[in-house]
């Protein structure tokens, strides 16, 4: 019996969807199944909205941003009703089942990994591909959109050099990553930023300043600073710490992203401080969605068009409650058990953070 196939995109945007979703749909079809795209995420399973990705839908799509089948961060177990959060994953599995689904294929970040191990526990047949500008899923090598989001952060690296030069001033530039620094290390080492944060390296901002005023003082009046929207000077960390701590000790509970408006609030009082410390004038610079926009690179769609195809190969074989990881130049089935729940930070001792202060950037550490 022919195979049907579902595929959704849950998450935030991310540059290589159409790709990957490309690269699953055809190859699937090359191996005689039939793919039927779920619209909007979990919500459009739970709400049965579907399209058919048939005939020519997969047409066209490889170099184009954004994902033809919809996105939303609604979780399974979570989801809002009428105003109020219910567990709908019964309905996920009873329209699952009525779509005649033999495996559901979930595009995403960390949030999606852990949606889709709760829907395998469920009994459902489900496989994954990592997601994200942020770099951060768990036993890959690099996710699909990073290296997208990478190049434009570097291109307003280097576009805002030439401002901060003419008017000796420190720019500070806010880079997505709320739990990992992978974008904000990368993009401010190809962008030459003059100082670096991260949230996984504390900073003190009297370090940040001095550094800055060497930089001055040495005939060099003006600073780039790359600061991740997660990044946290020690005392906020030490803060956030006991906090962590305080709610543990009451009740465990998932880790929500804070609001976009908290990450801006913070940025903005950092360049104010440096502006108090230094005596130069800051700018603030927050890049916000720009960096997930556009058309992904060369090197995106092939890593998507990679893991689409790995992807299509495992379903073949009948191996499923996996996530596709890219390995060197190869891909390796990770079980679900093993991302759920994990994240991929930067190690303090990483190679792109020696390089980084072998050039001389600040940490602030």
């Amino acid at each position: 019996m022919t195979q049907t196939i579902g595929i959704l995109t849950s998450g935030g945007d991310s540059p290589g969807l159409n790709a990957a979703i490309r690269g699953v749909g055809k190859a699937c079809q090359s191996h005689g199944m039939r793919i039927l795209g779920i619209r909007d995420g979990f919500r459009g399973l739970v709400e049965n909205r579907t399209m058919d990705l048939e005939g020519g839908a997969l047409s066209g799509i490889l170099t184009v941003g954004g994902t033809i089948l919809g996105t939303s961060r609604e979780k399974p177990h979570k989801m809002l009703v009428d105003g109020k959060p219910r567990d709908m994953t019964d309905v996920i599995v009873a329209n699952y089942r009525a779509n005649g689904l033999d495996c559901l294929v979930c595009l995403g970040g960390g949030g999606t990994q852990k949606n889709a191990l709760r829907l395998k526990q469920a009994g459902l047949n489900v496989v994954t591909l990592p997601k994200t500008i942020d770099n951060d899923v768990a036993k890959t090598d690099i996710t699909f959109g990073f290296d997208t989001a990478l190049g434009i952060a570097t291109d307003a690296i280097d576009r805002l050099h030439s401002t901060a030069h003419s008017h000796h001033r420190v720019i500070v530039v806010e880079i997505m990553g709320h739990r990992a620094g992978w974008l904000a290390l990368g993009a401010g080492i190809a962008g030459g930023a003059d100082v670096i944060l991260i949230p996984e390296i504390p900073y003190d901002v009297e370090v940040v300043a001095a550094a800055i005023k060497a930089r001055s003082q040495g005939g060099k009046p003006f600073s780039i600073v790359a600061v991740a929207e997660g990044a946290l000077s020690r005392q906020e960390f030490a803060a956030q710490q006991a906090a962590s701590a305080k709610k543990k000790e009451k009740k465990p509970r998932e880790i929500v992203a804070e609001p976009e408006l908290v990450y801006a609030e913070r940025t903005l009082r950092l360049a104010h401080q440096l502006e108090k410390l230094t005596g130069l004038e800051a700018r603030v610079t927050i890049l916000g969605h720009l960096q997930r926009g556009g058309t992904p690179s060369a090197a995106d769609r092939l890593l998507a068009t990679r893991l689409g195809t790995a992807a299509a190969d495992l379903i073949r074989a009948r191996q499923y409650g996996v996530m596709v990881a890219a390995r060197g130049e190869a891909t390796a089935p990770v079980t679900l058990e093993e991302v759920a729940g994990q994240a991929k930070t930067v190690p303090p001792e990483h190679p792109w953070v020696d390089s980084a202060r072998g050039v001389g950037t600040s940490f602030g550490d």
